[in-house]
């Protein structure tokens, strides 16, 4: 019996793994930070086989709330995920499974590798309504790579989509996946009459760096880069210096930052009310966005989420509100679940990759909402 993590985004360390009722494990850190909840790795026994495999420490894992009335995800082939049964007595998660094969994967939520990243930007690099632009290299010497996809012309409005600033959050490359695949489908109206008066800007993974190592929240640095906003630099926080760089080059008329949450079992969005420059024109945008997601789709909701910031109050370190307050722009981020959806709960896949490509989808019904709104 063998347990291993040393690959893409592999994340798990070995405590004990020699009787498959006691498999005794913890999660590694982010690199020069205390954040740690991602957890991707591999079993490697015998078929048919009760295994209870115990993740240890995770009262202090970054979201401990995130453990209650959640499932681990499972494949014997990387393609199918599914969720085994899981239970958490406060600091120790409990996986028990009886593997099929004798060789299975386990992961904190269905991952997405840098190789499939890759494969997406060649991919979409092949329509004749995008292009591929290098805006430079994170910390690692990887590529951050943007999706610019439409004809750049005057009058066009420039819309952001920006994903995995929080690597661990694989769940935001998903939805960018489904919406780039409509997006680009060369016989689907929506999209034309989109690209008609859209050039959309697409960051599929803000975090390359953070998501090859395993890590949660942060970069090779240890730097959240959702908090990184206000002052980036090359040094810290190139990804996020480079692509605050092209934004002022070439605009933001909307911002959607994808990620995901580990406590609440919803799909929400959080926008810029606490920004000094709110008012009501950014609040019928934010309006016609949420009003339109909620029209097209039940996995939508817009009753539980976070807090609302007070007026003036807002953290402009924030991707959403930094943009939100620099381009008086509608703003926002959308959050899904590393649980599932409790209001169309899934006893099988739970919140998945799938559903996560079919929210990105919809979500360019609500973007074209958004632009009859800007252009009354």
């Amino acid at each position: 019996m063998r347990v291993s993590s040393n690959f893409d985004s592999g994340n798990i360390q070995v405590i004990r793994a020699e009787d498959p009722q006691n498999i005794q494990l913890s999660i590694q850190k982010d690199n020069q930070s205390d954040f740690y909840q991602w957890f991707h790795f591999k079993l490697e026994s015998t078929a048919f086989i009760s295994h209870q495999l115990t993740i240890t420490d995770l009262a202090k894992s970054a979201y401990p709330e995130g453990w209650q009335n959640y499932q681990a995800v499972a494949s014997y082939d990387r393609q199918e995920w599914f969720r085994v049964d899981t239970e958490f007595d406060g600091d120790n998660l409990l996986i028990q499974h009886t593997p099929e094969f004798d060789h299975i994967y386990y992961a904190y939520f269905t991952p997405y590798s840098y190789e499939r990243h890759l494969d997406l930007l060649a991919w979409a690099q092949k329509s004749i309504f995008c292009q591929q632009e290098y805006l430079g290299s994170t910390l690692d010497g990887r590529d951050m790579s943007l999706l610019v996809i439409g004809e750049p012309e005057e009058g066009k409005k420039a819309f952001w989509i920006t994903a995995r600033q929080h690597p661990g959050e694989t769940m935001a490359q998903w939805l960018v996946e489904g919406l780039l695949e409509r997006l680009l489908d060369e016989e689907d109206a929506l999209s034309r009459s989109l690209l008609d008066h859209i050039v959309f800007y697409v960051m599929p993974n803000m975090n390359p760096d953070g998501a090859v190592r395993g890590h949660l929240r942060t970069n090779a640095n240890g730097v959240n880069l959702n908090r990184e906003w206000a002052t980036p630099s090359l040094e810290s926080s190139p990804e996020v210096y480079l692509v605050k760089q092209k934004m002022q080059q070439v605009g933001v008329d909307m911002l959607l930052d994808v990620h995901g949450d580990e406590a609440l079992p919803y799909n929400f969005v959080a926008g810029c009310e606490g920004n000094p420059n709110y008012n009501d024109r950014l609040k019928a945008l934010e309006d016609t966005f949420k009003h339109a997601l909620l029209n097209i789709t039940p996995e939508f909701q817009d009753v539980h989420g976070y807090s609302k910031d007070e007026p003036g109050k807002a953290n402009l370190t924030l991707a959403a509100n930094a943009i939100g307050h620099e381009f008086d722009c509608l703003s926002y981020t959308l959050e899904m679940p590393f649980k599932d959806n409790v209001e169309l709960p899934d006893p099988i896949y739970g919140w998945s990759a799938t559903r996560c490509k079919q929210l990105g989808e919809d979500v360019l019904v609500a973007m074209r909402a958004v632009l009859a709104q800007l252009n009354k």
